[in-house]
């Protein structure tokens, strides 16, 4: 190629304009990607914000079955793919199944709950006989339920003072629910696909965070990226799982003392279980409830075998399951569930206090950090202290 079909080359105008060399560029080429990598993070975030909290629920769960994932890839010959295949249908059979299928049920016997209420509006209900038997507290229920449930209409004028809305339009509402089960699977496939990604390019990706973590936080990405993961699966295993095992078993315990609507009330179980505390008061209630009503033994009975369990689920399984740095106070667990439910639905079951423990973990990383600095900085001056000479004295002329 000739010099004069390099400089027609260079002397054409690009694109953008010609390109202009040797000048002093207004930014730093850093400071512009940083800049250029924070617009193109938040842009992401605005046209997939819908997307984030199946993705969450993804790395959630791929955070607390990583051991038993790296087991299983083992055992299929370290192939990702298949692994991860693998992996999906596990958490398939054994945690989205059931879940669908107690939801179910709990939708249709809250739906006869609220058909039992409209009816009562209507006509009114008597006071019943095990309530009126109440030693002490029975003649101030029975007055209570009177005013409340026995008359005609009062169940809609409580309604409608304390919400505003009539019983037959919540009646309607909770009907209406039915449809929103259509974008609750649509966000289930979502995060089982984004779950297929994690189980196979979880490493590779980690890796990835890795090095951006280590230019981010030179001094604290080791100690907080391996805070991350055990708190994740201390979090989802010693909390989630454990309640949802909970609410199965002393479901099936409703249902054999005979509890009307065990289902219902075991899912309710499961969800005070991740409430420190919680557990034991729903089967107690219940326990109350039976015995209450004449059923002495099943009342009994049940409080003994929620006793016997919760005994059990403590001291043995739990502590061998959690192992991890982490264990939430109540009041960091409370508003973690309040506010995963609140924020994103029934996921936020797992993903709130998911979130409350590693702002708890980071934030006990950072006092770690000024109590080892503030010990340090003492220490240096014990020594300078020892080693300095002592002060000379002015001698008297």
């Amino acid at each position: 190629m000739s010099n004069t079909d390099n400089h027609r080359k260079t002397s054409e105008p690009r694109w953008l304009g010609p390109a202009s060399h040797g000048r002093t560029a207004l930014v730093p080429p850093i400071s512009a990607a940083r800049w250029l990598l924070v617009l193109i993070v938040a842009a992401g975030i605005y046209f997939f914000h819908g997307f984030l909290v199946p993705v969450l629920a993804a790395l959630v769960i791929g955070f607390a079955s990583w051991p038993v994932y790296r087991e299983l890839l083992r055992r299929v010959g370290g192939n990702n793919s298949v692994g991860a295949t693998v992996a999906l249908l596990l958490i398939i059979a054994f945690l989205i199944v059931p879940i669908f299928i107690a939801a179910s049920y709990t939708a249709s016997e809250i739906r006869e709950w609220f058909g039992w209420a409209v009816e009562v509006n209507k006509v009114g209900a008597p006071v019943p006989d095990w309530i009126a038997a109440l030693p002490g507290v029975g003649p101030w229920i029975s007055e209570q339920w009177i005013r409340y449930i026995g008359t005609p209409g009062a169940i809609g004028e409580v309604i409608q003072l304390v919400s505003g809305a009539n019983i037959g339009n919540i009646y309607r509402a909770i009907v209406a629910a039915g449809n929103g089960a259509f974008h609750l699977i649509l966000t289930l496939l979502f995060m089982l696909i984004a779950l297929f990604f994690v189980y196979r390019n979880g490493v590779s990706f980690a890796r990835q965070i890795d090095l951006v973590g280590e230019r981010i936080l030179p001094t604290r990405w080791e100690r907080i990226s391996r805070v991350v993961p055990a708190t994740i699966s201390s979090t989802v295993t010693g909390m989630t799982l454990i309640a949802i095992g909970e609410g199965i078993i002393l479901g099936v315990a409703y249902w054999i003392a005979g509890v009307p609507s065990p289902v219902t009330l075991g899912v309710l179980t499961g969800v005070m279980a991740l409430i420190p505390g919680g557990a034991p008061l729903s089967f107690t209630l219940v326990s109350v409830y039976l015995v209450a009503s004449g059923s002495v033994a099943a009342g009994v009975g049940l409080f003994a075998w929620g006793s016997i369990e919760l005994f059990i689920v403590d001291k043995t399984i739990r502590p061998r399951l959690v192992g991890g740095p982490i264990k939430l106070p109540f009041l960091p667990t409370f508003f973690g569930l309040v506010g995963g439910v609140k924020t994103m639905g029934f996921l936020g079951l797992f993903i709130g206090p998911v979130l409350m423990a590693l702002l708890v973990a980071v934030w006990r990383e950072w006092v770690r950090e000024v109590e080892i600095s503030t010990i340090e900085g003492e220490t240096i001056e014990a020594e300078a202290d020892i080693e300095a000479p002592p002060p000379l004295r002015k001698t008297a002329s």
